[in-house]
């Protein structure tokens, strides 16, 4: 800061008021203060002023399995777009499905000061964030609850929906649907089994264990399964994919088996509307759920201390072709 009053011909107090944007100083000093700060290239500590005036430091931390899947792409989207609306930016870091990960991120952020948290968690221990919250950082968790305290929480209708796409593959005629979902240990993959598992009942079909297949989605994962469900007499005649890298190892698999057989992703995906035949979803508004997050935190950002909510997003089938398909 020296530096800059240096050049601008200025005290260091005056500095200091030109970059808080406090007022009576002068046009024409404001000018060469700042022409002074950009050539020097002197960037403002926001952290640190805002917490010299007792303020916000101006981000929130959102904690996410994967940045590169695009549902969590999406996701950050529908955040960033709340973010904006109050002011605020989103520091943004991906679990890897790891709970230890999960961890160190929400608490280097929660270090970070950030004014809130969105969290889809990896694993079901969070008592760590007890701290942090009694100090004043409210929590958000998304898609998936916490593990082991209570807090603001918001999902999908994972139930409902997979009960959803069973009932549709049954109308179209089929007896043996398979499911095809992540580890049994994550909350969705959980709610999403259940789901299948009361659909079938519904529908009346007799549930065959041998038809639920969950394990972590790798392609040789998914394939070999995909094998195992579509070969015998026993085999399946519809899929249903328990979310959306489910499905596009599914559909590799599916790449050279006739005939096809009928299958639903629980989850859109990009080019889904575009294959042959284009995929029948299960479908949720993934930037309306980052929105709903969001705009919850902020709700306790600023104040609100009702007793913490829990709010479930509709879903819904959208019926493309590879659904309708008989067996």
């Amino acid at each position: 800061m020296s530096d800059v009053a240096r050049l601008a011909g200025v005290s260091i107090k005056t500095v200091s008021r030109v970059v808080n944007d406090e007022p009576a100083v002068h046009p024409e000093t404001a000018r060469r203060v700042l022409a002074a700060i950009e050539q020097l290239g002197f960037r403002r500590n926001l952290g640190a002023r805002n917490l010299r005036r007792g303020s916000t430091t101006g981000t929130i931390g959102l904690v996410v399995e994967d940045v590169g899947n695009p549902f969590y792409s999406e996701l950050n989207r529908g955040v960033e777009k709340i973010a904006v609306a109050y002011g605020r930016h989103v520091l943004t870091g991906s679990s890897d499905e790891d709970s230890e990960r999960e961890r160190e991120l929400a608490l280097e952020f929660c270090s970070r000061r950030v004014d809130g948290l969105l969290l889809v968690p990896a694993g079901e221990q969070h008592h760590y964030l007890v701290p942090e919250m009694r100090a004043g950082t409210p929590v958000v968790f998304v898609d998936r609850p916490a593990g082991d305290l209570s807090a603001d929480t918001v999902l999908v209708d994972n139930l409902g929906g997979t009960i959803e796409a069973v009932a549709h593959l049954a109308r179209h005629g089929h007896r043996r649907i398979a499911f095809l979902g992540d580890r049994p240990d994550i909350f969705t993959a959980a709610e999403r089994l259940q789901g299948f598992r009361e659909g079938c009942v519904r529908a009346g079909l007799r549930y065959d264990e041998r038809l639920a297949q969950l394990g972590t989605p790798t392609r040789e994962h998914v394939v070999g399964a995909v094998d195992r469900l579509l070969t015998g007499p026993d085999r399946a005649t519809a899929v249903i994919a328990g979310n959306n890298r489910v499905a596009v190892h599914v559909l590799r698999a599916l790449a050279h088996v006739t005939p096809r057989p009928a299958l639903v992703s629980f989850d859109d995906f990009e080019l889904a509307d575009l294959l042959d035949p284009p995929v029948t979803v299960i479908a949720h508004d993934v930037e309306r759920l980052g929105k709903a997050a969001a705009e919850l935190l902020f709700a306790r950002i600023h104040g609100e201390e009702s007793p913490p909510r829990k709010v479930v997003l509709p879903v819904h089938l959208v019926p493309r072709g590879s659904g309708e398909v008989s067996p």
